[in-house]
Protein backbone atom coordinates (compact mmCIF):
# COMPACT_ATOMS: atom_id res chain seq x y z
CA UNK A 1 0.00 0.00 0.00
CA UNK A 2 1.07 3.47 -1.09
CA UNK A 3 1.77 5.67 1.88
CA UNK A 4 -0.34 8.84 2.58
CA UNK A 5 1.12 12.02 2.59
CA UNK A 6 1.08 14.24 5.29
CA UNK A 7 -0.24 18.02 5.81
CA UNK A 8 -0.05 19.70 2.23
CA UNK A 9 0.67 23.28 1.47
CA UNK A 10 -2.51 25.57 1.02
CA UNK A 11 -1.83 25.73 -2.87
CA UNK A 12 -2.61 22.05 -2.99
CA UNK A 13 -5.98 21.74 -0.50
CA UNK A 14 -8.89 23.83 -1.60
CA UNK A 15 -12.53 23.40 0.40
CA UNK A 16 -15.27 24.33 -1.68
CA UNK A 17 -18.03 25.14 1.19
CA UNK A 18 -20.53 27.66 2.68
CA UNK A 19 -19.86 29.07 6.10
CA UNK A 20 -23.04 28.25 7.31
CA UNK A 21 -23.25 24.90 6.33
CA UNK A 22 -23.28 22.35 9.08
CA UNK A 23 -21.33 19.69 6.95
CA UNK A 24 -18.44 22.20 6.04
CA UNK A 25 -17.92 23.27 9.58
CA UNK A 26 -17.54 20.10 10.32
CA UNK A 27 -14.76 19.61 7.55
CA UNK A 28 -12.96 22.66 8.69
CA UNK A 29 -12.91 21.64 12.73
CA UNK A 30 -10.78 18.23 11.20
CA UNK A 31 -8.87 20.20 8.87
CA UNK A 32 -7.96 22.51 11.91
CA UNK A 33 -7.24 19.58 14.70
CA UNK A 34 -4.95 18.32 11.29
CA UNK A 35 -3.50 21.17 11.03
CA UNK A 36 -3.62 21.48 7.21
CA UNK A 37 -3.31 25.14 5.38
CA UNK A 38 -6.35 25.27 3.13
CA UNK A 39 -7.64 28.17 0.76
CA UNK A 40 -11.65 28.60 0.95
CA UNK A 41 -13.43 29.15 -1.81
CA UNK A 42 -17.12 29.89 -1.06
CA UNK A 43 -20.54 28.58 -2.77
CA UNK A 44 -23.11 30.88 -1.86
CA UNK A 45 -26.02 28.29 -1.10
CA UNK A 46 -28.24 31.20 -1.24
CA UNK A 47 -27.70 32.54 -4.02
CA UNK A 48 -27.98 28.67 -6.02
CA UNK A 49 -24.06 28.60 -6.66
CA UNK A 50 -24.26 24.90 -5.55
CA UNK A 51 -26.34 24.28 -8.63
CA UNK A 52 -23.91 26.31 -10.90
CA UNK A 53 -22.08 23.82 -13.80
CA UNK A 54 -18.52 24.52 -12.29
CA UNK A 55 -19.50 23.26 -8.93
CA UNK A 56 -21.45 20.22 -10.51
CA UNK A 57 -18.47 19.16 -12.42
CA UNK A 58 -17.08 19.50 -8.86
CA UNK A 59 -20.03 17.30 -7.09
CA UNK A 60 -22.94 15.83 -9.03
CA UNK A 61 -24.94 16.34 -6.10
CA UNK A 62 -24.97 20.09 -5.32
CA UNK A 63 -23.57 19.89 -2.23
CA UNK A 64 -21.03 21.27 0.02
CA UNK A 65 -18.21 20.72 1.17
CA UNK A 66 -16.01 19.27 -1.78
CA UNK A 67 -12.80 18.83 -0.42
CA UNK A 68 -9.43 19.05 -3.12
CA UNK A 69 -6.54 16.98 -1.28
CA UNK A 70 -3.43 14.78 -2.02
CA UNK A 71 -4.04 15.44 -5.42
CA UNK A 72 -8.06 13.60 -5.34
CA UNK A 73 -11.72 15.41 -4.88
CA UNK A 74 -13.40 14.24 -2.05
CA UNK A 75 -17.63 14.55 -0.94
CA UNK A 76 -19.99 13.87 1.66
CA UNK A 77 -18.55 15.14 4.92
CA UNK A 78 -18.53 12.30 6.80
CA UNK A 79 -16.49 10.14 4.25
CA UNK A 80 -14.12 13.65 4.22
CA UNK A 81 -13.48 13.30 7.75
CA UNK A 82 -12.63 9.26 7.48
CA UNK A 83 -10.18 10.09 5.04
CA UNK A 84 -8.48 13.14 7.20
CA UNK A 85 -8.51 10.20 10.41
CA UNK A 86 -7.75 7.61 8.38
CA UNK A 87 -4.80 9.76 6.70
CA UNK A 88 -3.46 12.33 9.36
CA UNK A 89 -4.55 10.24 12.63
CA UNK A 90 -6.98 12.37 14.26
CA UNK A 91 -8.15 9.45 16.47
CA UNK A 92 -11.87 10.71 15.85
CA UNK A 93 -13.01 6.98 16.95
CA UNK A 94 -11.86 4.66 19.63
CA UNK A 95 -9.77 1.74 18.44
CA UNK A 96 -12.01 -1.03 20.30
CA UNK A 97 -14.68 -2.13 17.65
CA UNK A 98 -17.62 -1.76 20.18
CA UNK A 99 -16.81 1.90 21.50
CA UNK A 100 -16.01 2.80 18.16
CA UNK A 101 -19.78 1.38 17.28
CA UNK A 102 -21.05 2.91 19.91
CA UNK A 103 -19.48 6.68 19.41
CA UNK A 104 -20.20 6.32 15.39
CA UNK A 105 -23.58 6.38 16.37
CA UNK A 106 -23.50 9.23 18.55
CA UNK A 107 -22.41 11.21 15.51
CA UNK A 108 -24.66 9.67 13.59
CA UNK A 109 -27.49 10.78 15.50
CA UNK A 110 -26.78 14.13 14.17
CA UNK A 111 -25.07 14.26 11.00
CA UNK A 112 -27.04 11.13 9.49
CA UNK A 113 -30.78 11.45 11.34
CA UNK A 114 -30.76 15.18 12.40
CA UNK A 115 -28.80 16.87 9.69
CA UNK A 116 -30.28 16.02 6.37
CA UNK A 117 -34.04 16.97 7.31
CA UNK A 118 -32.96 20.23 8.95
CA UNK A 119 -31.05 21.04 5.42
CA UNK A 120 -31.74 24.38 4.33
CA UNK A 121 -33.19 22.89 0.87
CA UNK A 122 -35.35 20.54 2.61
CA UNK A 123 -36.37 23.60 5.14
CA UNK A 124 -37.41 25.66 1.98
CA UNK A 125 -39.28 23.04 0.20
CA UNK A 126 -41.07 22.84 3.39
CA UNK A 127 -41.94 26.18 3.91
CA UNK A 128 -43.07 26.22 -0.33
CA UNK A 129 -45.58 23.56 0.04
CA UNK A 130 -46.82 25.30 3.27
CA UNK A 131 -47.33 27.93 1.27
CA UNK A 132 -44.85 30.67 2.74
CA UNK A 133 -46.87 30.15 6.14
CA UNK A 134 -45.24 32.51 8.71
CA UNK A 135 -42.16 31.45 10.21
CA UNK A 136 -42.26 28.56 8.73
CA UNK A 137 -38.37 27.86 8.60
CA UNK A 138 -37.90 28.31 12.05
CA UNK A 139 -40.77 25.87 13.04
CA UNK A 140 -39.67 23.70 11.08
CA UNK A 141 -36.68 23.41 12.12
CA UNK A 142 -37.70 23.74 16.04
CA UNK A 143 -39.67 20.83 15.60
CA UNK A 144 -36.94 18.41 14.60
CA UNK A 145 -33.38 20.03 16.03
CA UNK A 146 -35.00 20.57 19.45
CA UNK A 147 -35.88 16.71 19.76
CA UNK A 148 -32.88 15.08 17.97
CA UNK A 149 -30.57 17.03 20.19
CA UNK A 150 -32.74 15.87 23.72
CA UNK A 151 -32.21 12.04 22.39
CA UNK A 152 -28.47 12.94 21.97
CA UNK A 153 -28.57 14.25 25.18
CA UNK A 154 -29.46 11.30 26.91
CA UNK A 155 -27.03 9.06 24.82
CA UNK A 156 -24.35 11.44 25.57
CA UNK A 157 -25.01 9.81 29.56
CA UNK A 158 -23.49 6.38 28.55
CA UNK A 159 -20.36 8.53 27.84
CA UNK A 160 -17.77 10.47 29.89
CA UNK A 161 -17.48 14.49 28.91
CA UNK A 162 -13.98 15.13 29.72
CA UNK A 163 -14.59 17.13 28.45
CA UNK A 164 -15.78 16.56 25.12
CA UNK A 165 -18.03 14.20 23.97
CA UNK A 166 -16.27 10.64 24.43
CA UNK A 167 -12.88 12.01 26.18
CA UNK A 168 -10.28 13.90 26.75
CA UNK A 169 -9.99 15.03 22.73
CA UNK A 170 -12.18 15.83 20.15
CA UNK A 171 -13.97 13.07 18.50
CA UNK A 172 -16.12 12.37 15.36
CA UNK A 173 -19.17 13.24 17.78
CA UNK A 174 -17.90 16.61 18.29
CA UNK A 175 -17.76 17.72 14.90
CA UNK A 176 -20.92 16.51 14.37
CA UNK A 177 -22.28 17.88 17.77
CA UNK A 178 -21.05 21.55 17.49
CA UNK A 179 -22.30 22.59 13.90
CA UNK A 180 -25.86 21.67 14.96
CA UNK A 181 -25.52 23.45 17.96
CA UNK A 182 -24.82 26.75 16.09
CA UNK A 183 -28.08 25.97 14.05
CA UNK A 184 -30.18 25.10 17.20
CA UNK A 185 -28.86 28.90 18.92
CA UNK A 186 -29.80 30.19 15.14
CA UNK A 187 -33.14 28.95 15.03
CA UNK A 188 -33.68 30.15 19.20
CA UNK A 189 -33.93 26.53 20.30
CA UNK A 190 -34.06 25.71 23.59
CA UNK A 191 -30.88 24.33 24.99
CA UNK A 192 -30.54 25.32 29.30
CA UNK A 193 -31.94 21.62 30.22
CA UNK A 194 -29.12 20.18 27.86
CA UNK A 195 -25.93 20.43 30.46
CA UNK A 196 -24.07 17.89 29.03
CA UNK A 197 -24.22 19.55 25.67
CA UNK A 198 -23.37 22.93 26.75
CA UNK A 199 -20.50 21.18 28.86
CA UNK A 200 -19.09 19.93 25.10
CA UNK A 201 -20.41 23.11 23.65
CA UNK A 202 -18.04 25.39 26.80
CA UNK A 203 -14.89 22.83 25.99
CA UNK A 204 -15.20 22.90 22.16
CA UNK A 205 -15.41 27.32 22.39
CA UNK A 206 -11.70 27.13 23.87
CA UNK A 207 -10.09 25.11 21.27
CA UNK A 208 -8.72 26.80 18.62
CA UNK A 209 -9.43 24.32 15.82
CA UNK A 210 -13.38 24.56 16.52
CA UNK A 211 -12.50 28.81 16.84
CA UNK A 212 -11.33 29.31 13.54
CA UNK A 213 -13.85 26.99 12.02
CA UNK A 214 -16.98 28.62 13.19
CA UNK A 215 -19.15 30.49 10.87
CA UNK A 216 -18.67 33.89 12.53
CA UNK A 217 -14.63 33.35 11.73
CA UNK A 218 -15.28 32.59 8.20
CA UNK A 219 -18.51 34.55 7.15
CA UNK A 220 -18.04 36.74 3.93
CA UNK A 221 -17.70 40.47 4.16
CA UNK A 222 -20.74 42.71 3.64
Amino acid sequence: MMPHPQASPARDVVLYDYWRSSASYRVRIALNLAGIAYDRVPVDLVAGAQRSDAHLARNPQGFVPVLDIDGVRLTQSLAILDYLDRTRNLNLLPPDPVERAKAQALAHAIAVDLHPVCNLSVAKHATALAGEAADMPGDWMRHFIRPGLLAFETMLGAFQQAPFCTGTAPGLADLCLIPQVYNARRWQVGLSDMPRIMSVEAASAEHPAFAAAHPDAVAPEL
